[in-house]
């Protein structure tokens, strides 16, 4: 393999690989606009970072106390980070503020990369609504809507997103990026991908109810249909597949480990995808059909709660990353035991809750590439950076569970050339909280500031254009 070269799955990453969609507008949020100025930097030895921006009007000094920089999980003292337009133009400790430049000053704060969330499903709303067959379809663009700012102001200025119905996920990254919300970076799956009477299959009601589900919902197997599945999904936005490749928890009528796909189909299913350059993620839990996946050359493993030491050592040997979505397990068992998830899900959730700290562990000590993911959507959205206490309670370092939401998740996302560090020339996605999150791992879930691509959406703790609250 080629030096800066690094294998995931079926697929070889170069930077710059991936076509990129047009950037985001950026959302006007009434300040940080400053005129355009000629500014000098000081010496500033070999630590500091600088890329040749074009002119523009809005220059912003960040000064950091800490800096977190994604590269290698070490910290940094004392740095500034210059922001020209949605891009990091300089990184370093001995770059002074120029003159006429908007000044943050974060001088208490740890900063650090936007993070990123691998697993969410942004239009989901399980904290209300009543039934889905009493919403309308608009009602997920709407709770999708809520639920990116949310997502945003929690820290994540990027998720992938592995499954919506109605297109609702495309129309909200849509929307995000013309500037008619605020919302974080989107990739987007559109359907997730499953076979008939499946996990990813709607099951559980009388056959003359609805009308048969096929490629339009995301439900096809055999290899001919499949490769029609995942280019309808290209066709009408997908930037990455998702597929279910075992059963899973919340659903009717499939045992949670079961294999689902056929070993050939996921090979066709992954070089369909690949073809179009997206990346592909498994949703499983069983070891036939994790190891399946991985032989077929998937990007990422979602879950993988039933792992063995041959398991790992194959997802070792193929780059494969796992997603442990570790929060969502334990929302269902706490929902299972409260009895307000009932039936077959809530016994899936029972029987699955003693499998899927040890499997996490034992990936953790065989070296597999784990990346950051929480099912948000299962549980409220917002609440995502519960996550990295789960990780670090399962022996990761605090410094690798950052880097898992930050340098690993781009490295899922094949975008290491755009997110998932602080280094000049990448978009200008921050987040910082108050104290040190080394020490204090659970500082995640009480952000302090964001900005995302050059814009800032929180500030002391509140949202651009909210009142200060008691």
């Amino acid at each position: 393999m080629k030096s800066g070269q690094r294998r995931l799955g079926a697929m070889t990453i170069r930077k710059g690989r991936l076509p990129k969609r047009p950037g985001a507008i950026r959302i006007g949020v009434g300040f940080l606009l400053v005129s355009a100025v000629s500014w000098a930097v000081a010496p500033s030895g070999l630590d500091a970072q600088r890329v040749t921006l074009p002119d523009s009007t809005e220059l912003t000094a960040v000064v950091a106390g800490r800096l977190i920089d994604g590269v290698d999980g070490s910290v940094r003292e004392n740095v500034t980070i210059l922001v020209r337009g949605t891009r990091l133009e300089a990184v370093g400790e001995g770059i002074a503020v120029p003159p006429g430049a908007t000044l943050i000053d974060l001088s208490g704060h740890t900063v650090m990369p936007g993070f990123i969330d691998l697993h969410t499903h942004i239009t989901s709303d399980p904290g209300g609504g009543g039934s889905g067959l009493r919403r309308w379809p608009g009602h997920l663009a709407i709770a999708g809507v809520m639920n990116a700012r949310i997502t945003l102001e929690a820290g994540f200025t990027t998720i992938r997103n592995v499954g919506s119905d109605d297109f609702a996920d495309v129309a909200l990254r849509d929307a995000i990026n013309a500037g008619m919300v605020p919302g974080p970076r989107m990739y987007t799956a559109v359907h997730s991908l499953g076979i008939t009477g499946g996990h990813c299959d709607s099951n559980g009601y009388r056959p003359d109810i609805f009308e048969e589900p096929g490629i339009e919902d995301g439900i096809a197997q055999g290899a001919e249909r499949v490769r029609e599945a995942v280019n309808y999904q290209i066709k009408y936005g997908a930037d990455v597949i998702k597929f279910c490749a075992t059963g899973g928890v919340l659903s009717e009528g499939d045992a949670v480990g079961v294999q689902q796909y056929t070993e050939e189909e996921m090979v066709v299913l992954v070089r369909t995808a690949n073809m179009a350059e997206r990346t592909v993620a498994a949703h499983a839990h069983g070891l036939e059909g994790i190891k399946a996946a991985v032989r077929a050359g998937v990007t990422s493993i979602e879950h993988g709660s039933m792992l063995d030491d041959e398991t790992v050592r194959l997802m070792a040997e193929h780059g494969t990353y796992l997603v442990p979505t570790m929060m969502a397990f334990e929302d269902v068992r706490e929902r299972a035991l409260a009895g307000t998830l009932g039936g077959l899900p809530g016994q899936k959730a029972l029987e699955i809750y003693p499998y899927f700290r040890e499997s996490i562990q034992l990936a953790m000590r065989e070296g597999v590439n784990i990346g950051f993911g929480t099912d948000a959507g299962v549980f409220p959205h917002g609440e995502n950076a519960g996550e990295f206490r789960l990780l670090v309670d399962a022996g990761m370092s605090p410094a690798d569970a950052i880097l898992a939401a930050t340098r690993e998740a781009a490295i899922v996302l094949h975008r290491t050339d755009e997110l998932g560090s602080v280094e000049a020339g990448k978009v200008a996605d921050l987040v910082a909280v108050r104290g040190d999150p080394l020490a204090d791992i659970d500082l995640l879930q009480d952000i302090d500031f964001v900005m995302k691509d050059g814009v800032v959406y929180k500030q002391d703790g509140r949202g651009a254009g909210r009142p200060a609250t008691e």
